[in-house]
């Protein structure tokens, strides 16, 4: 399809009703996340035996990183080895946890962090997950510099879908984002996505849109990139912040604002609709490729390992220990990670549900009267009534969303995400001053290994 600047469709009242509706929106989840997402700490705490016939996705999380991003709120440190490799091990020991208590999983996304930053500990672990259960799929996250020989050789066999962060190809940017002296420039990254691609069934590129100083120009170049890499899966998620990155997101990539991001989404979505079919509301397929859900989509109900990682089971939230030292020797004692728990009322659980089914892009209003015993009406009829009148569902097939309501899925998803950071920034309060130090975002690569560093002081 032809560049473009202008979003589809261009009339004033139609951005001025979409944003309206985005603020209307973003204003309610933000008051309702903060209500949903507390915990109350428990260091007794374990995870229940599976549902017979419930489908589950496992969660691993690897919280190391070479450098941390300012936009960033997920639990992450920076990288050291001896303490990685300790780490890896705590990890194995959880997943034989879980085993013991009768989980099967068919799908493993590993997330972080950087989960290939030690290929050889990332390796053992893969393979003793297949080991333990009846895994088809592996997702696993990783960054550009990893696209070399000696990491795709050993994930090729181990990994279908491969998820590259890149964020963005524009050299100012990735400045900004304190990734260009790591990570390389545009073209750099992009060649190394041409040698990847062909190894993995599914090598998908991470992106962000919205970013306070991103120009229609800057995301234009962006997708013809992305339109030239051969990656089969791209994924564009709206910038996303957190209290605890507000001032590093501040001086570096800008304070956030949504009131372009319809206009981004617009394009987004006109410039790939020739090549790429949606498989959510933010991730785009290749027409001519697979497709591998992201493990959210994939299953309502997922066992988390790892420090910081979630687990939803039955209706409640479990949260792992976000400090690494306490994760590691809680674990290591012979105990899940788990140290907090929060029960989902039947309102949060049919909200969520019907936020990850619209996410989803099939929304089967049959599936959820067999879930809750009552039509979507009856259970959520004020969210229903939002949806209609922003006109989220298409005249023809009312499981099927709109171009506005494929938006309005994305600011439910981004603030879900908001309020997920949030429980984070709390949980990081119970960190060590040396675990603060090395979890938080600094200007350049490689400060926190000069004698300026608040980590060596």
């Amino acid at each position: 399809m032809a560049r473009t600047s202008e979003t589809k469709p261009a009339n004033q009242f139609e951005n001025f009703f979409v944003n309206v509706s985005e603020r209307l929106l973003t204003a309610v989840l933000k008051s309702q996340t903060r209500l949903v997402l507390t915990s109350n700490p428990n260091e007794d705490l374990t995870l229940p035996p599976p549902v017979p016939g419930h489908n589950y996705t496992l969660y691993m999380h690897v919280p190391f990183c070479e450098s941390l991003c300012p936009y960033c709120s997920f639990n992450r440190f920076l990288y050291e080895g001896k303490k990685a490799v300790d780490y890896f091990a705590a990890l194995r020991e959880e997943m034989r946890m879980v085993a013991n208590l009768g989980y099967d999983f068919k799908t493993l996304y590993i997330g972080g962090g950087t989960p290939t930053i030690n290929i050889e500990e990332l390796v053992k672990t893969i393979d003793l997950a297949r080991e333990l259960f009846d895994i088809h799929e592996v997702s696993c996250e990783t960054n550009p510099n990893h696209l070399v020989p000696e990491y795709v050789e050993q994930l090729k066999d181990r990994v279908q879908r491969l998820s590259v962060g890149v964020q963005s190809f524009n050299t100012d940017l990735l400045q900004q984002m304190n990734r260009l002296e790591k990570f390389g420039d545009g073209e750099k990254i992009l060649e190394r996505i041409r040698y990847a691609a062909p190894y993995f069934e599914s090598l998908n590129v991470d992106m962000i849109f919205n970013f306070p100083n991103q120009t229609l120009e800057m995301l234009n170049a962006d997708l013809d990139v992305i339109l030239s890499s051969g990656a089969q899966q791209v994924t564009f998620y709206p910038l996303m912040s957190a209290s605890s990155v507000e001032k590093s997101m501040a001086n570096s990539v800008g304070k956030p604002s949504h009131e372009r991001e319809w206009q981004f989404f617009n394009l987004i979505n006109d410039r790939l609709s020739n090549e790429f079919k949606k498989l959510s509301a933010w991730t785009f397929v290749r027409k001519a490729a697979g497709m591998i859900d992201e493990y959210i989509v994939d299953s309502e109900e997922y066992v988390g390992i790892g420090s910081g990682s979630f687990s939803y089971l039955n209706g409640i939230l479990f949260v792992n220990h976000f400090s690494i030292n306490q994760y590691s020797s809680t674990v290591h004692s012979g105990k899940f990670g788990v140290n907090a728990q929060k029960k989902y009322d039947r309102l949060s659980q049919m909200r969520y549900w019907f936020m990850m089914n619209l996410f989803g892009m099939d929304f089967e209003r049959k599936a959820f009267k067999q879930r809750f015993g009552v039509p979507i009406w009856f259970g959520l009829g004020l969210e229903m009534l939002f949806m209609e009148i922003t006109m989220a569902f298409k005249l023809g097939n009312r499981n099927h969303l709109t171009r506005r309501g494929q938006y309005m899925s994305v600011v439910m998803m981004r603030e879900f995400f908001a309020g997920v950071n949030n429980l984070r920034d709390l949980a990081r309060k119970n960190l060590s001053p040396l675990e603060l130090a090395s979890a938080s975002p600094v200007k350049y690569v490689g400060v926190h290994s000069t004698n300026k560093s608040p980590l060596r002081k």
